[in-house]
């Protein structure tokens, strides 16, 4: 049987290494609460990643919610993407406050700040952008609006490890970005992600939010939560750290791959590299027009599992049309033209540092071949 090819492959540290520091962990008898290699590995982060404060934890998901909390955010409104993985919206609702989508720029999939200042209430006290596929938004304009409405931005930043805008990272944008670490990223610690704050004092209250709201002993700050990483995935991630630069590497050289067999196939669309970013190459998505490529997005989804590829539809469905959101005015699809076309269109392709070049030809294969 053909090895089966999927839309994304974990980076794994060399085992022999990580079989040494378990031992020292073993050894250490310290095995979570801001161990020897928690520390280390928020230092040597902040370091790669050039920003001054980032707190470690548990899941990507968790790092939004306490963002939230940590900006004193308890009510009102929340303009966020319809265009993103279900963790975005599900964090401004687990904090009690209310999503409320705006349209994405097709060029890019990323909120479009002109939209997002049509979308401005009374009620509204933040925005959540998301930093789609690792290509920044427009952070200038959507800091614009937030000083001139008095607003939070928190970015989803969960595909952005490494990237950023002028040889200045993209998390240090807004009042927080939140980083995921799983093991569909580019970086990962198995499970993980950070928080990526401004300031010495906001992330001494983050610390304590992650970690029941305790100070010390027996003060408690706030009703925090419990969101701490462990030392073994902290370790874990040490080592991927090692990796990350070839492994970026390579995932350029098969996105240009892609570009280069692609760019003349009618009804296929691409995103393209911007100007001063250093991408990661986080995802390879493609937007297919049934018309000009004689075949529907979901057609071509098919075909590819006949040849053991399997691809994503990536973000398909629209959180807008989750059944928890579909009654929101500003989910109706007429308010999300822009979205839900991409949406309809989208498939990620194979993109990962392991993926070799004869499965890359058979990717190619598959999707170019006339039926």
């Amino acid at each position: 049987m053909s090895k089966v090819i999927t839309v994304t492959s974990p980076l794994l540290p060399d085992l022999n290494e990580f079989k040494k520091l378990l031992e020292d962990i073993w050894n250490r008898r310290w095995i979570t609460n801001s161990g020897h290699y928690h520390e280390e590995l928020e230092r040597a982060l902040a370091g790669y990643l050039g920003v001054k404060y980032i707190s470690l934890f548990t899941n990507g998901t968790l790092p939004l919610i306490t963002a939230l909390k940590a900006l004193d955010l308890s009510e009102g409104e929340v303009i966020t993407t319809p265009y993103s993985f279900a963790a975005t919206a599900h964090s401004i609702l687990w904090s009690g406050l209310k999503p409320v989508f705006a349209d994405v720029d097709p060029a890019t999939g990323n909120i479009n700040p002109a939209l997002i200042e049509k979308a401005i209430t009374e009620k509204t006290v933040a925005v959540m952008p998301v930093h789609v596929y690792g290509t920044p938004c427009d952070t200038d304009a959507i800091k614009k609006i937030a000083e001139k409405y008095s607003l939070k931005v928190i970015y989803d930043a969960a595909h952005c490890f490494g990237v950023t805008v002028n040889g200045k990272s993209v998390l240090e944008a807004g009042d927080m970005s939140a980083v995921s670490f799983h093991a569909t990223k580019v970086y990962n610690t198995v499970e993980g992600g950070a928080l990526i704050c401004s300031s010495a004092e906001m992330k001494d209250k983050i610390d304590h939010l992650k970690n029941f709201g305790f100070s010390d002993e027996v003060t408690v700050e706030g009703a925090g939560i419990n969101s701490k990483m462990d030392e073994l995935r902290s370790a874990y991630g040490l080592l991927n750290l090692k990796l990350i630069d070839e492994a970026i590497a390579r995932r350029k050289r098969i996105a240009q791959l892609y570009r280069k067999a692609l760019k003349d196939i009618p009804g296929l669309r691409f995103l393209s590299d911007v100007d001063g970013v250093r991408h990661n190459y986080s995802y390879f998505p493609v937007f297919i027009s049934e018309n000009d490529f004689g075949m529907s997005r979901d057609a071509l989804y098919e075909k590819m599992k006949q040849y053991g590829i399997f691809c994503r539809r990536y973000f398909y469905p629209l959180i807008s049309d989750f059944p928890v959101y579909r009654s929101l005015e500003s989910a109706k699809k007429e308010n999300l033209p822009e979205a839900t076309e991409l949406a309809e269109q989208v498939l990620c392709l194979p993109i990962y540092e392991s993926l070799s070049d004869e499965e890359l030809q058979k990717v190619i294969s598959a999707v170019t071949e006339k039926n």
